[in-house]
């Protein structure tokens, strides 16, 4: 199954539209736009989360806010790297790369947008299986869905593949 069904099509609106608008005027207009959209949703079989490992991902741009780079949040065109930290991670170490969505709820109570700790719980309580050690977070904001699929995308399977859950939690920034 394709990422993005009619690839090419996407690319070239993108790029005779939103994209040549702001290489010439140096501002993003998403009324511009070409949302990505497929017919077909991807499907496969359940899992039993009682006997699985999860792998949390995050686009909320958390990072090591000591250890590592923060995310290039100010990029109109994105920033399509990631960065990985343990699911252990206390809080205060944290910080956020990300200029797209309002940080006042993340900022009072990061669990909105990184429940790790909801996850602990639920581990104890037997509802998941495990948790897998490591965070994959990344910037949310990505207009160039083709740097996504070749770029994003093969990073984030490339630690899913190493740290082998049955099953994936994705909370959207």
């Amino acid at each position: 199954m394709e990422i993005l069904e009619d690839r090419d099509r996407w690319q070239a609106k993108f790029g005779e539209g939103w994209l040549a608008h702001y290489q010439q005027t140096g501002q993003t207009d998403f009324k511009q736009y070409p949302t990505p959209r497929n017919r077909t949703a991807p499907t496969g079989p359940g899992v039993d989360l009682t006997r699985s490992r999860l792998v949390f991902i995050t686009s909320a741009g958390g990072y090591l806010r000591e250890e590592q780079e923060p995310f290039d949040a100010p990029n109109p065109l994105g920033d399509y790297t990631t960065r990985l930290f343990p699911a252990s991670t206390p809080f205060y170490r944290l910080a956020y790369a990300h200029t797209h969505y309002d940080h006042v709820a993340i900022d009072q109570d990061p669990q909105v947008q990184l429940p790790l700790r909801h996850l602990e719980d639920l581990v104890v309580e037997g509802v998941i299986g495990e948790l897998a050690p490591s965070v994959i977070s990344f910037m949310g904001y990505q207009p160039d869905v083709s740097r996504v699929i070749d770029e994003l995308i093969p990073a984030v399977v490339e630690v899913v593949r190493v740290e082998q859950p049955r099953a994936a939690l994705l909370v959207p920034a």
